[in-house]
Protein backbone atom coordinates (compact mmCIF):
# COMPACT_ATOMS: atom_id res chain seq x y z
CA UNK A 1 0.00 0.00 0.00
CA UNK A 2 1.13 3.30 -0.82
CA UNK A 3 2.74 5.54 2.27
CA UNK A 4 0.39 8.39 1.70
CA UNK A 5 -2.53 5.74 1.56
CA UNK A 6 -1.60 3.79 4.17
CA UNK A 7 -1.17 6.98 6.40
CA UNK A 8 -4.52 7.90 5.27
CA UNK A 9 -6.39 5.05 6.96
CA UNK A 10 -4.04 5.07 10.02
CA UNK A 11 -5.94 8.45 11.05
CA UNK A 12 -8.62 8.15 13.41
CA UNK A 13 -11.60 5.94 12.61
CA UNK A 14 -13.97 9.18 12.86
CA UNK A 15 -11.73 11.10 10.52
CA UNK A 16 -11.38 8.70 8.14
CA UNK A 17 -15.31 8.46 7.62
CA UNK A 18 -15.39 11.99 7.60
CA UNK A 19 -12.49 12.18 5.18
CA UNK A 20 -14.13 9.35 3.13
CA UNK A 21 -17.53 11.25 2.63
CA UNK A 22 -16.00 13.96 1.92
CA UNK A 23 -13.85 12.18 -1.02
CA UNK A 24 -17.24 11.09 -2.63
CA UNK A 25 -18.13 14.65 -3.16
CA UNK A 26 -14.40 16.21 -3.94
CA UNK A 27 -13.89 16.84 -7.79
CA UNK A 28 -10.37 19.23 -7.77
CA UNK A 29 -8.10 18.24 -10.46
CA UNK A 30 -5.16 19.62 -9.50
CA UNK A 31 -5.26 17.50 -6.11
CA UNK A 32 -5.97 14.45 -7.86
CA UNK A 33 -3.64 14.42 -10.27
CA UNK A 34 -1.27 15.32 -6.47
CA UNK A 35 -2.58 12.31 -4.92
CA UNK A 36 -2.08 9.97 -8.04
CA UNK A 37 1.45 10.81 -8.25
CA UNK A 38 1.59 10.04 -4.87
CA UNK A 39 0.19 6.16 -5.78
CA UNK A 40 -3.19 6.70 -3.93
CA UNK A 41 -5.93 5.64 -6.47
CA UNK A 42 -8.04 8.52 -6.78
CA UNK A 43 -10.72 7.10 -8.84
CA UNK A 44 -11.61 3.80 -6.72
CA UNK A 45 -11.23 5.51 -3.83
CA UNK A 46 -13.84 8.03 -4.67
CA UNK A 47 -15.96 5.16 -6.45
CA UNK A 48 -15.95 3.34 -2.76
CA UNK A 49 -16.50 6.01 -0.62
CA UNK A 50 -19.84 6.85 -2.94
CA UNK A 51 -20.98 2.83 -2.81
CA UNK A 52 -20.55 3.46 0.90
CA UNK A 53 -22.59 6.62 0.87
CA UNK A 54 -25.42 5.07 -0.96
CA UNK A 55 -25.89 2.32 1.14
CA UNK A 56 -25.84 4.57 4.13
CA UNK A 57 -28.27 6.20 1.96
CA UNK A 58 -30.86 4.65 0.39
CA UNK A 59 -30.70 0.71 1.86
CA UNK A 60 -33.92 -1.01 2.69
CA UNK A 61 -32.56 -1.34 6.33
CA UNK A 62 -29.87 0.62 8.22
CA UNK A 63 -26.28 -0.78 8.00
CA UNK A 64 -23.70 0.41 10.26
CA UNK A 65 -20.63 2.02 9.02
CA UNK A 66 -18.62 -1.09 11.47
CA UNK A 67 -20.66 -3.41 9.64
CA UNK A 68 -19.88 -2.17 6.14
CA UNK A 69 -15.80 -2.11 6.72
CA UNK A 70 -15.91 -5.35 7.95
CA UNK A 71 -17.78 -6.46 4.92
CA UNK A 72 -15.49 -4.37 2.96
CA UNK A 73 -12.34 -6.09 4.58
CA UNK A 74 -13.74 -9.41 3.86
CA UNK A 75 -14.64 -8.73 0.54
CA UNK A 76 -10.91 -7.31 -0.54
CA UNK A 77 -9.84 -10.96 1.04
CA UNK A 78 -12.64 -13.13 -0.99
CA UNK A 79 -11.28 -11.53 -4.26
CA UNK A 80 -7.56 -12.76 -3.60
CA UNK A 81 -7.70 -16.29 -3.21
CA UNK A 82 -10.00 -19.16 -1.10
CA UNK A 83 -7.68 -19.31 1.63
CA UNK A 84 -6.98 -15.74 2.68
CA UNK A 85 -10.00 -14.51 5.27
CA UNK A 86 -10.41 -11.94 7.76
CA UNK A 87 -10.65 -13.45 11.34
CA UNK A 88 -12.63 -12.00 14.11
CA UNK A 89 -11.93 -12.96 17.62
CA UNK A 90 -14.23 -16.09 17.66
CA UNK A 91 -13.19 -16.95 14.26
CA UNK A 92 -9.47 -16.33 15.26
CA UNK A 93 -9.87 -18.71 18.35
CA UNK A 94 -11.49 -21.23 16.26
CA UNK A 95 -8.59 -21.40 14.14
CA UNK A 96 -6.39 -21.94 17.40
CA UNK A 97 -8.23 -24.47 19.01
CA UNK A 98 -7.91 -26.64 15.53
CA UNK A 99 -4.83 -26.86 15.98
CA UNK A 100 -4.89 -28.45 18.86
CA UNK A 101 -7.32 -31.12 17.36
CA UNK A 102 -10.87 -29.70 19.33
CA UNK A 103 -13.35 -27.79 17.95
CA UNK A 104 -17.28 -27.63 17.65
CA UNK A 105 -19.13 -28.55 14.34
CA UNK A 106 -19.95 -31.08 11.39
CA UNK A 107 -16.35 -31.85 11.04
CA UNK A 108 -15.51 -31.39 7.32
CA UNK A 109 -12.61 -29.48 5.51
CA UNK A 110 -14.71 -26.97 3.12
CA UNK A 111 -13.51 -25.09 -0.11
CA UNK A 112 -15.59 -22.79 -2.62
CA UNK A 113 -16.06 -24.22 -5.94
CA UNK A 114 -18.71 -22.45 -8.80
CA UNK A 115 -20.09 -20.65 -6.04
CA UNK A 116 -21.00 -23.61 -4.19
CA UNK A 117 -19.50 -25.14 -0.88
CA UNK A 118 -17.43 -28.39 -2.01
CA UNK A 119 -16.38 -30.70 0.45
CA UNK A 120 -12.36 -31.32 0.61
CA UNK A 121 -13.07 -34.12 2.83
CA UNK A 122 -15.16 -35.04 6.37
CA UNK A 123 -13.20 -35.83 9.42
CA UNK A 124 -12.85 -39.25 10.63
CA UNK A 125 -16.03 -40.17 12.89
CA UNK A 126 -17.36 -36.83 12.73
CA UNK A 127 -20.96 -36.38 12.47
CA UNK A 128 -20.48 -35.06 9.18
CA UNK A 129 -18.74 -38.82 8.31
CA UNK A 130 -21.54 -40.63 10.06
CA UNK A 131 -24.16 -38.92 7.95
CA UNK A 132 -22.53 -40.17 4.47
CA UNK A 133 -21.19 -36.72 4.21
CA UNK A 134 -17.95 -37.44 1.31
CA UNK A 135 -15.10 -35.85 -0.23
CA UNK A 136 -16.41 -34.21 -3.26
CA UNK A 137 -19.84 -33.47 -2.48
CA UNK A 138 -21.40 -30.12 -3.25
CA UNK A 139 -23.17 -28.36 -0.51
CA UNK A 140 -26.18 -26.42 -2.46
CA UNK A 141 -28.20 -25.64 0.40
CA UNK A 142 -27.72 -24.80 4.28
CA UNK A 143 -31.35 -25.44 6.14
CA UNK A 144 -33.36 -22.24 4.26
CA UNK A 145 -30.40 -20.90 3.15
CA UNK A 146 -29.01 -21.79 -0.85
CA UNK A 147 -25.44 -21.59 -0.81
CA UNK A 148 -25.27 -19.72 -3.98
CA UNK A 149 -24.03 -15.95 -3.67
CA UNK A 150 -22.53 -16.46 0.16
CA UNK A 151 -18.91 -16.50 0.73
CA UNK A 152 -17.18 -19.14 2.22
CA UNK A 153 -17.39 -17.88 5.72
CA UNK A 154 -21.11 -17.15 5.68
CA UNK A 155 -21.51 -20.85 4.82
CA UNK A 156 -19.17 -21.79 7.39
CA UNK A 157 -21.14 -19.66 9.81
CA UNK A 158 -24.59 -20.98 8.93
CA UNK A 159 -23.54 -24.70 9.19
CA UNK A 160 -22.09 -23.66 12.90
CA UNK A 161 -24.28 -24.16 16.13
CA UNK A 162 -24.91 -25.29 19.21
CA UNK A 163 -23.82 -28.47 20.17
CA UNK A 164 -26.99 -31.03 19.93
CA UNK A 165 -28.45 -29.04 16.85
CA UNK A 166 -29.49 -30.30 13.38
CA UNK A 167 -28.75 -28.65 10.32
CA UNK A 168 -30.08 -29.58 7.31
CA UNK A 169 -28.25 -29.79 4.12
CA UNK A 170 -28.89 -29.93 0.16
CA UNK A 171 -25.92 -32.41 -0.77
CA UNK A 172 -25.02 -33.58 -4.31
CA UNK A 173 -22.48 -36.31 -5.18
CA UNK A 174 -20.18 -36.67 -7.66
CA UNK A 175 -21.73 -38.72 -10.75
CA UNK A 176 -25.44 -38.05 -9.57
CA UNK A 177 -28.13 -36.12 -10.99
CA UNK A 178 -30.29 -35.46 -8.03
CA UNK A 179 -29.58 -33.61 -5.10
CA UNK A 180 -30.38 -35.10 -1.37
CA UNK A 181 -31.18 -34.15 1.84
CA UNK A 182 -28.40 -34.55 4.71
CA UNK A 183 -29.92 -34.04 8.05
CA UNK A 184 -26.54 -33.76 10.42
CA UNK A 185 -26.53 -33.34 14.35
CA UNK A 186 -23.89 -30.67 15.17
CA UNK A 187 -20.98 -32.34 18.11
CA UNK A 188 -18.05 -31.34 20.05
CA UNK A 189 -15.08 -32.38 16.92
CA UNK A 190 -12.37 -34.17 18.87
CA UNK A 191 -9.57 -34.96 16.51
CA UNK A 192 -7.32 -38.00 17.33
CA UNK A 193 -5.02 -37.28 14.41
CA UNK A 194 -2.77 -40.91 14.41
CA UNK A 195 -4.45 -44.37 14.64
CA UNK A 196 -2.56 -47.42 13.97
CA UNK A 197 -2.91 -51.16 13.46
CA UNK A 198 -1.18 -54.53 12.33
CA UNK A 199 -2.81 -55.54 8.95
CA UNK A 200 -0.71 -58.39 8.62
CA UNK A 201 2.67 -59.91 10.84
CA UNK A 202 4.63 -57.46 10.11
CA UNK A 203 3.14 -55.41 8.15
CA UNK A 204 1.75 -51.91 9.63
CA UNK A 205 -0.60 -49.42 9.34
CA UNK A 206 -0.49 -45.80 10.42
CA UNK A 207 -3.99 -43.87 9.41
CA UNK A 208 -3.44 -39.85 9.73
CA UNK A 209 -6.57 -37.96 9.87
CA UNK A 210 -5.22 -34.27 10.17
CA UNK A 211 -1.69 -32.78 11.24
CA UNK A 212 -1.89 -31.11 14.23
CA UNK A 213 1.43 -29.57 16.36
CA UNK A 214 0.97 -33.14 18.65
CA UNK A 215 1.09 -35.70 15.14
CA UNK A 216 4.77 -35.85 14.85
CA UNK A 217 5.24 -37.34 18.43
CA UNK A 218 1.71 -39.15 18.15
CA UNK A 219 2.96 -41.18 14.50
CA UNK A 220 6.59 -41.78 16.56
CA UNK A 221 4.34 -43.52 19.35
CA UNK A 222 2.36 -45.59 16.67
CA UNK A 223 5.34 -46.60 14.70
CA UNK A 224 6.88 -47.97 18.40
CA UNK A 225 3.63 -49.89 19.14
CA UNK A 226 3.78 -51.52 15.80
CA UNK A 227 7.45 -52.10 16.54
CA UNK A 228 6.68 -54.06 19.95
CA UNK A 229 4.08 -56.18 17.96
CA UNK A 230 6.57 -57.77 15.91
CA UNK A 231 9.80 -56.26 13.80
CA UNK A 232 8.01 -54.18 10.75
CA UNK A 233 8.60 -55.71 6.77
CA UNK A 234 6.50 -52.65 5.48
CA UNK A 235 4.17 -50.00 6.30
CA UNK A 236 1.21 -48.13 4.64
CA UNK A 237 1.00 -44.55 5.44
CA UNK A 238 -2.57 -43.46 5.10
CA UNK A 239 -3.16 -39.62 4.06
CA UNK A 240 -6.52 -39.92 2.49
CA UNK A 241 -8.88 -37.30 3.00
CA UNK A 242 -6.35 -35.73 4.93
CA UNK A 243 -7.15 -31.89 4.53
CA UNK A 244 -3.64 -30.84 5.87
CA UNK A 245 -3.38 -28.74 9.18
CA UNK A 246 -0.12 -27.46 10.63
CA UNK A 247 3.11 -27.61 8.46
CA UNK A 248 5.48 -28.64 11.52
CA UNK A 249 3.53 -31.82 12.12
CA UNK A 250 4.24 -32.89 8.38
CA UNK A 251 7.80 -32.11 8.62
CA UNK A 252 7.79 -34.37 11.78
CA UNK A 253 6.04 -37.31 10.14
CA UNK A 254 8.14 -37.00 7.08
CA UNK A 255 11.28 -36.84 9.06
CA UNK A 256 10.50 -39.98 10.50
CA UNK A 257 10.97 -41.96 7.20
CA UNK A 258 13.96 -39.58 6.25
CA UNK A 259 17.66 -39.99 6.80
CA UNK A 260 18.49 -36.36 5.37
CA UNK A 261 17.93 -34.47 2.54
CA UNK A 262 15.10 -31.61 1.82
CA UNK A 263 11.54 -32.09 2.84
CA UNK A 264 9.65 -28.91 1.82
CA UNK A 265 10.59 -25.37 0.73
CA UNK A 266 8.66 -22.35 0.47
CA UNK A 267 8.84 -19.09 -1.68
CA UNK A 268 6.84 -15.65 -1.30
CA UNK A 269 7.22 -12.39 -2.13
CA UNK A 270 9.01 -11.63 0.60
CA UNK A 271 12.37 -12.93 2.38
CA UNK A 272 10.61 -13.47 5.82
CA UNK A 273 8.63 -16.48 3.41
CA UNK A 274 11.36 -18.11 1.81
CA UNK A 275 12.42 -21.27 4.12
CA UNK A 276 13.51 -24.51 3.67
CA UNK A 277 12.99 -27.84 6.01
CA UNK A 278 15.32 -30.63 6.67
CA UNK A 279 15.05 -34.34 7.59
CA UNK A 280 17.27 -35.20 10.62
CA UNK A 281 19.43 -38.21 10.81
CA UNK A 282 17.56 -41.79 11.36
CA UNK A 283 14.70 -43.17 9.35
CA UNK A 284 12.68 -44.85 12.24
CA UNK A 285 11.78 -47.92 9.82
CA UNK A 286 15.25 -48.45 8.81
CA UNK A 287 14.56 -48.45 5.39
CA UNK A 288 11.78 -50.73 5.16
CA UNK A 289 9.04 -50.29 1.95
CA UNK A 290 6.74 -47.86 2.70
CA UNK A 291 3.58 -46.79 0.95
CA UNK A 292 1.77 -43.89 1.06
CA UNK A 293 -2.00 -43.42 0.52
CA UNK A 294 -3.81 -40.54 -1.09
CA UNK A 295 -6.63 -39.24 -2.99
CA UNK A 296 -8.25 -36.67 -4.05
CA UNK A 297 -9.32 -35.71 -0.25
CA UNK A 298 -5.62 -35.56 0.19
CA UNK A 299 -4.23 -31.56 0.93
CA UNK A 300 -1.60 -29.44 1.98
CA UNK A 301 0.27 -30.56 4.46
CA UNK A 302 -0.64 -34.18 3.45
CA UNK A 303 0.56 -33.68 0.12
CA UNK A 304 3.85 -31.99 1.92
CA UNK A 305 4.60 -35.61 3.08
CA UNK A 306 3.44 -37.47 -0.10
CA UNK A 307 5.83 -35.00 -2.19
CA UNK A 308 8.83 -35.52 0.23
CA UNK A 309 8.60 -39.19 0.54
CA UNK A 310 7.90 -39.12 -3.70
CA UNK A 311 11.29 -37.25 -4.55
CA UNK A 312 13.52 -38.65 -2.00
CA UNK A 313 12.40 -42.01 -3.50
CA UNK A 314 11.87 -43.18 -0.11
CA UNK A 315 8.14 -44.54 -0.66
CA UNK A 316 5.75 -45.36 -3.03
CA UNK A 317 3.08 -43.15 -3.64
CA UNK A 318 -0.27 -44.66 -4.30
CA UNK A 319 -4.23 -43.89 -4.84
CA UNK A 320 -5.57 -40.79 -6.75
CA UNK A 321 -4.48 -37.19 -7.30
CA UNK A 322 -4.08 -35.45 -4.45
CA UNK A 323 -6.12 -31.77 -3.72
CA UNK A 324 -3.44 -29.14 -5.36
CA UNK A 325 -3.15 -27.11 -2.10
CA UNK A 326 -0.12 -25.66 -2.34
CA UNK A 327 -0.03 -22.18 -0.66
CA UNK A 328 1.23 -21.55 2.61
CA UNK A 329 -1.36 -19.26 4.50
CA UNK A 330 0.31 -16.77 7.52
CA UNK A 331 -1.71 -15.76 10.57
CA UNK A 332 -1.23 -11.75 10.95
CA UNK A 333 -2.61 -11.07 14.44
CA UNK A 334 -4.03 -7.56 14.36
CA UNK A 335 -5.49 -5.17 16.93
CA UNK A 336 -8.90 -6.77 19.39
CA UNK A 337 -8.12 -10.12 19.26
CA UNK A 338 -8.61 -10.18 15.07
CA UNK A 339 -6.15 -11.54 12.79
CA UNK A 340 -5.57 -11.62 9.13
CA UNK A 341 -5.22 -15.19 7.42
CA UNK A 342 -3.29 -14.52 4.40
CA UNK A 343 -1.68 -16.43 1.76
CA UNK A 344 2.27 -15.31 1.53
CA UNK A 345 3.83 -18.09 -0.04
CA UNK A 346 3.83 -21.82 -1.90
CA UNK A 347 5.26 -25.11 -0.76
CA UNK A 348 7.65 -26.45 -3.11
CA UNK A 349 8.29 -30.36 -2.94
CA UNK A 350 12.52 -30.90 -2.85
CA UNK A 351 13.05 -32.29 -6.90
CA UNK A 352 11.35 -28.07 -6.87
CA UNK A 353 7.16 -29.49 -7.98
CA UNK A 354 4.96 -26.16 -7.07
CA UNK A 355 1.84 -28.32 -5.46
CA UNK A 356 -0.43 -25.48 -5.83
CA UNK A 357 -3.47 -26.62 -8.73
CA UNK A 358 -1.29 -29.65 -9.71
CA UNK A 359 -1.31 -31.84 -6.40
CA UNK A 360 0.50 -35.07 -6.12
CA UNK A 361 0.17 -37.57 -8.91
CA UNK A 362 0.77 -41.49 -7.51
CA UNK A 363 3.40 -43.17 -8.68
CA UNK A 364 0.32 -46.43 -9.36
CA UNK A 365 -3.16 -45.44 -9.49
CA UNK A 366 -5.85 -46.89 -7.49
CA UNK A 367 -9.69 -46.68 -9.44
CA UNK A 368 -12.11 -45.75 -6.84
CA UNK A 369 -14.43 -48.38 -6.92
CA UNK A 370 -18.20 -48.02 -4.49
CA UNK A 371 -19.30 -51.75 -5.50
CA UNK A 372 -17.45 -54.45 -5.79
CA UNK A 373 -18.03 -57.33 -8.44
CA UNK A 374 -20.35 -60.19 -6.81
CA UNK A 375 -18.12 -63.17 -6.89
CA UNK A 376 -19.11 -66.61 -6.12
CA UNK A 377 -18.39 -66.60 -2.22
CA UNK A 378 -20.33 -63.38 -2.02
CA UNK A 379 -23.42 -64.93 -3.11
CA UNK A 380 -26.32 -65.09 -0.80
CA UNK A 381 -26.54 -68.24 0.67
CA UNK A 382 -28.76 -70.33 3.28
CA UNK A 383 -26.38 -69.11 6.34
CA UNK A 384 -27.41 -65.78 5.07
CA UNK A 385 -31.43 -65.59 5.22
CA UNK A 386 -33.25 -64.81 8.76
CA UNK A 387 -34.30 -67.89 11.23
CA UNK A 388 -31.89 -69.88 8.96
CA UNK A 389 -31.74 -73.71 10.31
CA UNK A 390 -28.32 -74.52 12.38
CA UNK A 391 -26.15 -77.00 10.69
CA UNK A 392 -26.77 -80.70 12.47
CA UNK A 393 -22.73 -81.40 12.93
CA UNK A 394 -22.56 -78.03 13.98
CA UNK A 395 -22.95 -74.16 14.22
CA UNK A 396 -19.31 -73.57 12.39
CA UNK A 397 -20.64 -74.04 8.87
CA UNK A 398 -23.24 -71.73 9.38
CA UNK A 399 -21.49 -68.70 10.49
CA UNK A 400 -21.21 -65.57 8.37
CA UNK A 401 -18.15 -64.65 7.05
CA UNK A 402 -16.14 -61.89 8.09
CA UNK A 403 -15.89 -59.25 5.24
CA UNK A 404 -12.58 -58.98 3.40
CA UNK A 405 -10.60 -55.74 3.15
CA UNK A 406 -11.20 -55.28 -0.35
CA UNK A 407 -14.62 -55.11 0.70
CA UNK A 408 -14.11 -53.00 3.55
CA UNK A 409 -11.64 -50.84 2.13
CA UNK A 410 -10.58 -51.63 -1.71
CA UNK A 411 -7.79 -49.01 -2.09
CA UNK A 412 -5.86 -50.09 0.97
CA UNK A 413 -6.35 -53.93 0.21
CA UNK A 414 -4.36 -52.80 -3.50
CA UNK A 415 -2.23 -50.92 -1.70
CA UNK A 416 -1.47 -53.86 1.02
CA UNK A 417 -0.97 -56.08 -2.29
CA UNK A 418 1.67 -53.39 -3.28
CA UNK A 419 3.31 -53.09 -0.01
CA UNK A 420 3.88 -57.35 -0.18
CA UNK A 421 5.38 -56.92 -3.64
CA UNK A 422 7.59 -54.48 -2.60
CA UNK A 423 8.27 -56.41 0.90
CA UNK A 424 8.87 -59.72 -1.51
CA UNK A 425 11.41 -57.63 -3.69
CA UNK A 426 13.42 -56.28 -1.19
CA UNK A 427 13.64 -59.36 0.14
CA UNK A 428 15.08 -61.18 -3.16
CA UNK A 429 17.56 -58.37 -3.37
CA UNK A 430 18.90 -58.36 -0.20
CA UNK A 431 19.27 -62.35 -0.22
CA UNK A 432 21.09 -61.79 -3.37
CA UNK A 433 23.42 -59.29 -2.61
CA UNK A 434 24.14 -61.75 0.49
CA UNK A 435 25.15 -64.48 -1.80
CA UNK A 436 27.31 -61.96 -3.51
CA UNK A 437 31.16 -62.50 -3.25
Amino acid sequence: MPTSLSHFFRTTAAASLLALGSLAQATDPALDRQAEKQGVPVEELRAFAEVMERIRSAYIEEVSDRDLLESAIRGMLYELDPHSSYLTPDQFDDLQVTTTGEFGGLGIEVTMEDGFVKVITPVDESPASKAGIQAGDLILKIDETFVKGLTLREAVELMRGKIGSEVELMVLSAGEENPRQVTVTRDKIQLHSVRSRVLEPGLGYIRISQFQNNTGNDAARALDKLGKDGELSGLILDLRNNPGGVLGGAVEVADLFLNSGLIVYTEGRSPESRSEFKASAGDRLAGVPLVVLVNGGSASASEIVAGALQDQHRALVVGNRTFGKGSVQTVLPLSKDKALKLTTARYYTPAGRSIQAEGIVPDITIDQVTHLEVREDQQLREADLPRHLDNENGEGNSKKTTPSLAQEDYPLAQALAILKGAVMSRAVTGQASSDTP
